[in-house]
C-alpha cells in the first residue's frame, strides 16, 4: 500500500489493490509526485486510521511495517504519532533524503536504529539502499512472524473502538466533541483536527476515561476534519472521523445615517454578536456617484 502526503495525506492504493509484483511496479511507474508541506505526524495518523485496517487489506495475522520516506523536517509532531504506531506493534523504517532531519528520523523509527534509519543526499542515491533495505525488511518479517499471535495488534471492533461521534455547540471559534467509549476503555485518546483545505494539524491527548472535548481558538467559517483515535496497550481500535464547519463571524446590521451637517454625520447599527471593536471606513463618493 502507498500514501503520499503534504498538508493533506492521500492514499494512492491500499494493501489489497494489487496482487502481483508487476501490478505494483506499474502503479509506482504511474505515480505522480505530490509537492507541498511536510506534516509527517498527520501522515502517520492517516496510515493508522486508513491504511492499516482490515477493510484496506490489512490482515490481522500479518506483520505491520511502515516505511516513511521524507525529504524535510516535519511541520507537526511526528514523534507522538510514531510512538502510537510503535506502541501498537507496528514497526517503522525511516528514510531521509536531502533536507531530512536525521534526529527526527531516529526519533520516529523503531529500534534497532542501525537497521531502521537511512539517509541519502539526493533522490537518485535511493537506489543504493534497495538491496540492503530489502534484505533487512524480509529478515525482520521472518523474525517477528515467529512471535505468538497474541503479540500482534488485533482489531476487535466495538470492544476497542469508540462510536457515535457527535459534534455540537458549533460557533465561529469553537465546537464540542462527544463520543460513546468502546466496551474496553482505551489507555488514551488522540484527537487530531485540521482545516480540510490545508492548515496546521493540532492534536490533543486525553485520558481513556474521558469521552468529550471542547475545541477552541478555531478559525471562523472554516471546514474542519476531526479524528478521535483510541490507543490501547496492545491493540488498535478504529478511529472516528467527522467533518464540520465553524460559523462565520456575525456582522453588524441595519446601518443608519442621521444628524447630517456640512462636515459631520452620525452612524448607528445593530451590534455584531461577540465583536470587541469596530473599524469604520469613510470616503468621499466619486463625482457623479450617489452621496
Amino acid at each position: 500500500g502507498l500514501s503520499q502526503y503534504s498538508s493533506d495525506p492521500h492514499t494512492e492504493w491500499d494493501l489489497s489493490a494489487y496482487s502481483t509484483r508487476e501490478q505494483v511496479l506499474e502503479a509506482v511507474r504511474n505515480l505522480r509526485y505530490k509537492g507541498g508541506n511536510t506534516f509527517t505526524g498527520l501522515a502517520l495518523t492517516h496510515v493508522l486510521e486508513q491504511n492499516l485496517k482490515p477493510d484496506a487489506g490489512a490482515r490481522l495475522e500479518a506483520e505491520k511495517l511502515v516505511i516513511l520516506l521524507t525529504d524535510g523536517k516535519s511541520q507537526d509532531d511526528a514523534n507522538l504519532a510514531a510512538q502510537t504506531l510503535k506502541n501498537l506493534g507496528i514497526e517503522i523504517f525511516a528514510i531521509g533524503v536531502k533536507n531530512a532531519d536525521e534526529a527526527e528520523l531516529r526519533q520516529v523509527a523503531s529500534e534497532p536504529l542501525e537497521l531502521t534509519v537511512y539517509n541519502v543526499l539526493d533522490f537518485p542515491l535511493l537506489s543504493s539502499l534497495v538491496g540492503r533495505l530489502t534484505r533487512v525488511l524480509c529478515t525482520r518479517i521472518k523474525e517477528r512472524s515467529h512471535k505468538e499471535t497474541t503479540d500482534t495488534p488485533v482489531n476487535t471492533g466495538p470492544q476497542l473502538s469508540p462510536t457515535d461521534l457527535k459534534i455540537s455547540a458549533v460557533t465561529s471559534k469553537s465546537m464540542h466533541l462527544a463520543w460513546s467509549p468502546p466496551l474496553r476503555p482505551p489507555k488514551k485518546y488522540r484527537v487530531v483536527y485540521y482545516p480540510s483545505k490545508g492548515g496546521t494539524p493540532k492534536e490533543v491527548v486525553l485520558e481513556g476515561a474521558v469521552s468529550s472535548l471542547q475545541l477552541s481558538n478555531l478559525t471562523s467559517h472554516t471546514e474542519y476534519v476531526v479524528s478521535v483515535i483510541p490507543v490501547h496497550d496492545s491493540a488498535a481500535g478504529d478511529g472516528l472521523r467527522g467533518v464540520t464547519s465553524t460559523l462565520p463571524l456575525s456582522s453588524p446590521r441595519s446601518l443608519r445615517v442621521s444628524e447630517l451637517s456640512h462636515n459631520s454625520l452620525r452612524l448607528s447599527w445593530k451590534a455584531a454578536q461577540g465583536a470587541t471593536h469596530y473599524l469604520v471606513l469613510c470616503s468621499a463618493a466619486p463625482d457623479g456617484a450617489e452621496d
